[in-house]
């Protein structure tokens, strides 16, 4: 059966109907799951279709699978190049050349990978635009360039994701409960990330987003817990992210170097003493620490800090108190309730407290 859906799917292939190559090839998926060769070919349509993330996922299953399938290698290569994963791209294309010396759209592809990764490092510096420009650039820009985009009906996902991150890191939280790690597969690009989640009798759940930065691979890394699967982009560049996936709309906000306007003449250190209201500082301060916006065990951290820190002495010794006695399972913020006997702890529902003997 699934044979004849390959067939089936090749011909569609050859009559650039490639809609109808990846709805056969995912039923042939469905019956044999553990064919490299099905994956290479969805991953070929895939890359017809510009669907270039899917591409990526399916060419990283088939792999997975089969790691001597130099295709699939092919056309994971090719399609990190249409995504701008150069470095990624030209590794995979150089595994791929050794498993087919004698296939020469290898050698091809990878000069170019090498003349891509070259240009993008000659990086345009940016530079601290004028009043002066910011006036010019509102008067050229012209009125309603967008027409108006269909309503476009939102599928809600299997499993709810969020994200928070710190200045070197993007923790990314997908909430699913009870997923065994073997039926989990993670697969980090240079600025992708491909998430794929198959538990058999269960619709499969796939997550490839193109992020909004680049993340370093190598130190990326994902924990399978039992109420959720925690991952950890390192990113590449300290720059803070607006989104967790990429749009064209939206600009990585670096720390820009503004350049001198006029002449370039040096300045030197000077020894008058600069004012520096403190107070306006740490009102500031105060202020956007206070109107942050944080997710998951970040946002409840802000939460308790900032009951301690408006507590009064009595309620900040409940707090102290109650968390050591419980072993860190209640806090309670009634002094006259625990100041006079021991805090038992109160472990989770289905969770048992164990005493451990030291």
């Amino acid at each position: 059966m699934a044979s004849d859906l390959e067939a089936k799917a090749k011909e569609a292939f050859v009559e650039d109907h490639f809609e109808l190559a990846v709805e056969l090839l995912s039923q042939a998926i469905d019956i044999e799951p553990n064919r490299a060769e099905l994956y290479a070919d969805r991953a070929q349509a895939n890359i017809k279709l510009s669907n270039f993330t899917e591409a990526v996922a399916d060419a990283s299953k088939a792999i997975e699978l089969n790691p001597s399938l130099s295709k699939a290698y092919m056309r994971k290569g090719m399609a990190c190049m249409k995504l701008e994963e150069y470095q990624t791209a030209k590794t995979a294309l150089e595994v791929g050349a050794s498993l087919a010396p004698g296939e020469p759209r290898f050698a091809k592809l990878i000069k170019e990978c090498d003349k891509l990764i070259a240009e993008e490092s000659y990086d345009i510096p940016i530079q601290e635009k004028t009043a002066t420009q910011e006036e010019s650039a509102k008067e050229v820009q012209p009125e309603n360039v967008l027409p108006e985009q269909p309503a476009v009906e939102v599928v809600k996902p299997k499993y709810r994701h969020e994200f928070y991150q710190k200045p070197n890191e993007v923790v990314v939280t997908i909430f699913a409960k009870g997923i065994p790690k073997e039926n989990v597969t993670i697969d980090f690009g240079e600025q992708i990330l491909s998430v794929s989640i198959n538990v058999p009798g269960e619709e499969p759940y796939d997550f490839q987003p193109r992020l909004f930065g680049k993340i370093t691979p190598s130190r990326c890394r994902y924990e399978v817990l039992s109420t959720k699967i925690e991952i950890r982009l390192v990113k590449a560049d300290p720059i803070h992210w607006t989104s967790l996936e990429f749009t064209r709309a939206t600009v990585p906000q670096r720390v820009i170097v503004s350049s001198a306007t006029g002449s370039n003449r040096p300045t030197y250190p000077s020894s008058k003493p600069t004012r520096v209201d403190w107070d306006k500082l740490e009102a500031q301060v105060k202020k956007e620490e206070k109107e942050e916006k944080l997710d998951g065990d970040a946002a409840l951290n802000k939460f308790f800090r900032e009951i301690y820190q408006d507590a009064d002495e009595d309620t900040r010794r409940a707090m102290r108190k109650s968390f050591v006695e419980s072993n860190g399972t209640v806090l309670s913020t009634n002094w006259k309730e625990v100041g006079s006997k021991k805090v038992e702890g109160s472990p989770p529902d289905g969770m048992e407290l164990k005493k451990w003997e030291y």
